[in-house]
């Protein structure tokens, strides 16, 4: 899959001395879903306005499509589709007007049965003649993506896209992404919404303190970094864990009726199978026992928390 997005040494230092990116380098695949993690100040905002041209870069190059964002401006914004975190819209302009005006600020002739399908997708058609003032805020939300997309874009950032949105936006949010990739259009998302980048992403990248620390396939990442849990309920409370339990790595909770076995799960040989023979061989018996699997968003506290420790 070729890239559509070359990021290369990318840094952004600002005027007060904050280094906002620091020699960010990433290649974004045509067609992916790429979900860009990191806690508020990282850095994700500051990316994503470099490559929409909206800030610019102290060092480094990016490429959309193989144009530089500085010398071929044009080319490259008309190719980006960008739905900002904050609601930046004409009050007093009706809904199908903006969509259709932002379609002619890229140069695009009128399009309507575009426009209309776009309306439609996001559930605006009816609402297509109300003035944006009079819409709640998920329904702006649902105009600043239609602005989005009213000039078809082949690329299209959504930074916070359903940060205080209802359930409902967020639902049809997700399907009209799916819709989006499967025709082409490669999405790159920030969220703090952990579980929306587990349900939409391809790839995920984790940025923290301007850096980018991981940029993983999504299932990859999780079977490679994520743990397993196995905990078994005693029938009899432990004061301790007995010895002989060295090669398993053991905690008590629960007051000492739970005994709780963490490990890889990408190991081919987890020890379970050992480890409940040797209770069995000290008689140490259990009425139940769970497993649990490691969460992108454990795995993404456990690297911020890795790399702001060190940093410390």
């Amino acid at each position: 899959m070729r890239s559509i997005i070359s990021i290369s040494g990318l840094t952004k230092t600002y005027a007060s001395g904050q280094h906002a990116l620091k020699h960010v380098s990433l290649e974004i695949r045509e067609g992916e879903i790429l979900a860009l993690l990191g806690p508020n100040g990282a850095g994700k905002t500051t990316l994503i306005s470099i490559i929409c041209g909206i800030v610019t870069p102290t060092s480094g190059t990016v490429l959309v499509d193989g144009n530089d964002i500085l010398r071929d401006y044009r080319a490259t914004r008309s190719k980006i589709g960008l739905v900002p975190q904050e609601l930046m819209t004409d009050a007093f302009e009706t809904v199908g007007a903006t969509a259709s005006f932002s379609r002619g600020l890229f140069g695009c002739a009128p399009n309507p049965k575009h426009i209309e399908g776009v309306l439609r997708d996001l559930s605006l058609w009816d609402r297509r003649n109300d003035i944006i003032m009079t819409l709640s805020g998920g329904m702006k939300r649902r105009v600043m993506i239609a602005k989005a997309l009213s000039h078809e874009p082949r690329i299209l950032f959504l930074d916070e896209p359903t940060a205080g949105v209802d359930v409902e936006l967020r639902r049809d949010m997700w399907a009209l992404v799916r819709r989006l990739r499967d025709n082409g259009v490669t999405i790159i998302l920030t969220t703090h919404y952990i579980d929306e980048a587990e349900e939409m992403a391809d790839r995920i990248g984790v940025i923290s303190q301007g850096e980018l620390i991981v940029v993983e396939d999504k299932n990859r990442l999780m079977r490679k970094l994520g743990k397993k849990q196995l905990t078994l309920h005693l029938q009899e409370p432990m004061t301790s864990i007995p010895a002989g339990f060295e090669a398993w790595k053991l905690a008590l909770n629960a007051g000492g009726l739970e005994l709780e076995y963490t490990f890889d799960a990408s190991e081919e040989q987890t020890g379970i199978p050992a480890l409940l023979r040797r209770l069995s061989e000290l008689g140490i018996g259990f009425k139940d026992l769970n497993t649990r699997q490691s969460s992108l968003e454990d795995i993404f506290v456990s690297l911020v928390s890795e790399r702001e420790g060190f940093r410390r």
